[in-house]
């Protein structure tokens, strides 16, 4: 395949070394708006960039009729738009907050689990997100899927709140720490114990490869789309 590389930064760099291990030809590697132009034709764009640019970017290659695999979180109050978009322009889009496979296989885990939780009512839940001290968004869009998995499958839950909550709100701790990659847990405390899940990443490499393999898989496809749908999950 050919693929741009749009937001050029360390995961930007990773993605690149792995498609070309993979055998994909990287056609574009953009820090500015991609356009016409300066894609170079790709058969897919996978979008890594920042929160401010991330719309913009992403609206450009769907009105060129190229597929974008996203990992930028942070501007998910447009997506609804993007999503629009796609189809508009009869293309494909897919966006994932943690392109990982353990991550997206901790989401199966945690949705099963707030089921499992919905009517014992000794615990109170909570989760902790870590990260770079480079991260601009907090919390993160990983923490973000995992509430809003918790809220879909636990009537107790309605919303998600940064830091201390009261009530059916979901309290979201982000802490920002060293070099980090991405350390992401859920609480359920009562007053004898605790019951733990939690996914750490040791580097970038799993998000990279995972965004890889969603631009192979949704090549010739029309829709929107999401990690699960890449892994039958």
């Amino acid at each position: 395949m050919k693929i741009a590389l749009v937001g050029y930064g360390k995961m930007g760099k990773i993605i690149d070394e792995i498609a070309q291990k993979r055998g994909h030809e990287v056609v574009a590697r953009l820090k500015e708006t991609p356009t016409a132009e300066n894609l170079n034709n790709p058969d897919v764009v996978i979008e890594f960039s920042l929160p401010e640019v991330a719309f913009e970017n992403i609206k450009a290659c769907l009105e060129n009729k190229i597929p974008v695999i996203c990992g930028t979180t942070g501007w998910l109050d447009q997506k609804e738009e993007i999503e629009k978009l796609a189809v508009e322009n009869g293309t494909a889009f897919l966006y994932g907050s943690n392109f990982s496979l353990g991550v997206n296989l901790f989401f199966a885990l945690n949705e099963k689990l707030a089921d499992l939780m919905k009517n014992v009512d000794e615990y109170s839940c909570q989760l902790e997100e870590i990260h770079h001290i480079h991260k601009k968004d907090a919390p993160s869009g990983t923490a973000i899927s995992i509430a809003e998995g918790i809220i879909q499958n636990n009537p107790k839950f309605d919303a998600w709140k940064l830091e201390e909550t009261k009530g059916k709100q979901l309290g979201i701790f982000a802490v920002r720490e060293d070099e980090v990659p991405g350390t992401h847990s859920v609480y359920y405390r009562s007053e004898v114990d605790e019951i733990e899940i939690k996914h750490t990443a040791f580097n970038r490499n799993g998000f990279a490869l995972g965004a890889v393999v969603a631009a192979e898989w949704i090549k010739d496809k029309k829709g929107n789309f999401a990690m699960k749908d890449v892994l039958g999950l």
